[in-house]
């Protein structure tokens, strides 16, 4: 049997293997990774390492409805806030 992946390489690697046709991410309730990460690694909570690597730079995490994206550093869509969405509506 192969060994055990740390945790930033199963995170990483299922980004790259979880995400949909189209999409640089995964959301982490709909695509199964927060079960498939509480099975493989016995019940540990993928969000406190998600958010640890998140902070080192690892991987780049996103709120979104019912959870939040995750994507590598290089692929994450540029952050944009509800004033520049308001700005760009009004033409300015």
């Amino acid at each position: 049997m192969s060994e055990r992946l740390i945790y930033e390489e199963f995170v990483k690697k299922a980004i790259v293997s979880l995400r949909k046709e189209g999409y640089k991410g995964i959301h982490s309730v709909y695509s199964g990774f927060n079960s498939a990460f509480k099975k493989y690694f016995d019940g540990e909570n993928p969000v406190e390492v998600t958010n640890k690597l998140a902070q080192e730079g690892k991987i780049i995490v996103r709120p979104v409805k019912g959870g939040v994206m995750l994507y590598l550093p290089d692929e994450a869509p540029a952050l944009r806030t509800l004033a520049d969405e308001a700005l760009k509506k009004m033409g300015l």
